[in-house]
């Protein structure tokens, strides 16, 4: 069936050609990102108010690793310790940071009423693959290794993240499910790139190119991974791992307008095949991206509300 998006996303799809915008793929990674953090402020709802919102500088062996955890007013405490969620941007590995996802961040942590730790992964192409991927799993250990010191319960704490950040929370959980890292009660998954191979129909369906264009996709994938034999790497594109069973209770999203649109839905059917428990959520009418849009795009509250939800009933 042809894609249709929603009304309000095809109202924001033709103000956001209307106004000109440079594509990603004619501009340098430092326009890409300036460009991408100036639109937050045309898309982003109005952010809840939180207790604190603090930075946090997470030691690795490559650097310090710039963090961000936000605490929610009222949260879900049992014996002083509130579940966590480790949240990765999306960005194509390249564009994302800590502001650029700050709103939708500070809405998982008020509307699930846990903490939040939002973590800025070093970023491509500067610091190519495996480079985002080690980051992920070191800050993920070190949350868990110094969970009462946040006031984390260590057995509630999650992973997850939007696209590029979906793809890295999904390598995560299979790292630690095989020893490289904590034992994680939950993973989120919005719109994850899972295959590198970029073969699956909705990466070549006209319908779903999208802001996120079949174009745009192609450069972050050569800017990311030092050559395309990277993509057969599980921890480039997770879908590769031999298998996905042992993994934790997942969320997946999914919009129709999306060319990593069919793998997040084969990565979801995988999982359940494996004997995961599975939550799947798809916005038919939304193009990718839109989870951060909030402001112009009621579904992307939607969404938020409905991932809080689900955080809460898992812990």
């Amino acid at each position: 069936m042809p894609v249709v998006l929603d009304p309000d996303a095809a109202a924001v799809f033709k103000a956001f050609r209307d106004a000109g915008r440079p594509p990603y793929e004619t501009l340098t990674p430092a326009e890409a990102r300036a460009l991408y953090l100036q639109s937050r402020l045309v898309t982003n709802p109005e952010p809840p108010e939180l207790k604190s919102v603090q930075p946090l500088s997470i030691p690795s062996p490559s650097g310090a690793i710039p963090a961000r955890i936000c605490t929610p007013t009222k949260l879900r405490q049992a014996g002083g310790l509130a579940p966590c969620l480790v949240f990765f941007h999306g960005g194509g590995w390249m564009i994302g940071d800590l502001d650029t996802h700050d709103v939708v961040c500070r809405k998982l942590a008020h509307e699930g009423e846990l903490i939040v730790i939002s973590v800025d992964y070093r970023r491509a192409p500067e610091h190519k693959f495996p480079a985002a991927v080690e980051d992920a799993i070191v800050a993920t250990k070190w949350i868990a290794r110094n969970a009462g010191q946040l006031g984390i319960d260590a057995s509630r704490l999650a992973v997850g993240g939007d696209s590029a950040g979906g793809n890295l929370a999904a390598v995560v959980s299979l790292a630690a499910r095989d020893g490289n890292g904590p034992d994680l009660a939950g993973q989120v998954l919005i719109y994850p790139a899972t295959d590198f191979a970029l073969t699956h129909p909705s990466h070549s369906d006209p319908g779903t190119s999208i802001l996120l264009t079949h174009t745009v996709v192609k450069w972050f994938r050569d800017h990311y991974l030092n050559d395309l034999a990277d993509g057969q790497d599980w921890r480039a594109s997770p879908a590769r791992a031999r298998s996905l069973a042992g993994l934790p209770p997942t969320y997946v999203l999914t919009a129709g307008a999306d060319p990593l649109h069919d793998e997040g839905n084969e990565y979801a059917a995988r999982l359940k095949d494996a004997g995961v428990a599975v939550t799947t959520r798809t916005f038919p009418g939304q193009f990718h991206g839109f989870f951060t849009m909030g402001k112009l795009l009621p579904q992307a509250n939607v969404a938020a509300s409905e991932i809080a939800g689900w955080l809460k009933a898992l812990n």
